[in-house]
């Protein structure tokens, strides 16, 4: 299999890891080749896109064969094979490994242009190259990966030798690749087109997916009341808005499914607050889990530390709540003086919001998988009792938890539009 170049190869190995849409992921390229595949793998499975940083140790009088590579995060890989057969000595390793390490510094700084690393912990992160030849550097990258918390780790590359998974399935949970030639000499015989690719094209992929992540993106410590919650703050270039999520029972800030809903927010120009609820003391008592008055009293006082923050103020803020959080949104959207633009209620429970919902004033939307009937009657059954602009939508064939291929999807388009349409400059 020959490629025309990275670009075609990219939409090909997307293709193939079309079974991953859905999951909560983050792409992960190799500089510099492996940035424009990666960046059409990231498209295809609607993911951020981010670099993973390997610097190959070439042998110092054949620089092109590789005695290891090193990362960021500390990581270093040798191999010692390869160090004893060119009989490269200790200093001379000390000085190639020396000199990579500057590149590597310089390069973070030069592609993502001050912006902070993609966050990888708890999610699947795909590792994507151009091609494996000898393996050094994606072995790198997969440790780098699981250094920094990645739950899961699929190394994606167009083309590999046909030993590939025997020198690499110690290091990834799953390997996938389009082609695995016995006859290989290196990556660069398989493209009709393998030109260089320069630092000012990484940096310009890197940039177009931008947005996925925003401006703003990082943890911040909730002040709601008393306590301090751990929460993520993301907000893109101007945003039109800002939603707070509130989960549902047993999960937390870090929910795949929340997050991925968030990151379509996000390419839709809203800013996002994932946080946790409850403390991790409180989450020991059961009760607290289920106490709808108590999580909307927490949702109320984030709501009101997000607006005096700078990076949000004035901003028109809306609620997420996925199930048990649906009944403290629109609890607390109930509330007087919360402002609050719109709600969007995911296979939830907003019947739990009980004598509250005549009240709630925001326009809401509440999201029910068409094979969840409990939960859809549910549904149904708050929605006559609601007074303001509203509106049930049905996902076809989705279940509680929205599992089935494209309909997480399909919750992120109907929350993103319903949002856009209802956001307005909050009035406080």
């Amino acid at each position: 299999m020959v490629f025309t170049d990275r670009l075609e190869a990219g939409r090909q190995l997307g293709a193939r890891l079309r079974h991953l849409r859905g999951r909560d992921l983050v792409v992960l390229g190799l500089p510099r080749g492996g940035v424009p595949v990666a960046a059409e793998v990231a498209e295809a499975l609607g993911a951020p896109l981010d670099v993973c940083l390997v610097r190959k140790l070439g042998v110092p009088f054949q620089p092109e064969l590789g005695m290891g590579a090193i990362g960021e995060d500390g990581v270093r890989v040798i191999n010692d094979a390869v160090v004893r057969e060119a009989r490269v000595t200790p200093e001379e390793l000390a000085q190639v490994e020396e000199r990579e390490r500057e590149v590597l510094e310089l390069r973070a700084r030069r592609y993502r242009g001050g912006r902070s690393p993609v966050p990888v912990e708890g999610r699947t992160v795909v590792v994507v190259d151009d091609g494996v030849a000898t393996g050094s550097t994606a072995r790198a990258a997969c440790r780098i990966a699981r250094v920094r918390g990645a739950a899961r780790i699929v190394l994606a590359v167009p083309v590999a030798p046909h030993d590939w998974i025997e020198r690499l399935a110690d290091e990834a949970d799953e390997l996938v690749c389009l082609d695995t030639p016995r006859v290989f000499f290196a990556v660069g015989q398989f493209y009709a087109d393998f030109a260089q690719v320069d630092d000012a094209e990484v940096a310009a992929c890197l940039q177009r997916t931008a947005g996925h992540m925003g401006t703003v993106d990082r943890e911040v410590e909730v002040a709601a009341g008393a306590v301090r919650l751990g929460g993520r703050l993301t907000v893109p270039e101007d945003p039109t808005g800002i939603v707070v999520f509130a989960h549902g029972s047993g999960s937390s800030r870090h929910s795949p499914r929340n997050r991925f809903v968030a990151e379509g927010l996000n390419r839709g120009g809203l800013g996002t607050l994932l946080f946790d609820l409850l403390t991790e003391e409180e989450e020991r008592d059961r009760a607290n889990v289920f106490d709808t008055e108590l999580l909307a009293r927490r949702l109320a006082d984030t709501t009101g530390w997000l607006r005096t923050r700078p990076e949000t103020e004035g901003l028109a803020v809306g609620y997420f709540g996925a199930s048990t959080g649906a009944a403290a949104a629109l609890w607390a959207a109930a509330e007087p003086g919360t402002h609050i633009a719109a709600v969007v209620s995911r296979g939830g429970r907003p019947d739990l919001a009980g004598p509250r919902l005549p009240e709630v004033t925001a326009p809401t939307l509440l999201v029910v998988g068409g094979a969840d009937p409990v939960v859809l009657d549910l549904n149904r059954q708050a929605q006559a009792r609601l007074r303001c602009e509203n509106h049930l939508a049905v996902v076809p064939g989705a279940t509680h938890l929205f599992e089935e291929p494209g309909a997480l999807e399909a919750v992120t388009d109907l929350a993103r539009d319903w949002f856009t349409d209802h956001m307005a400059p909050a009035h406080v």
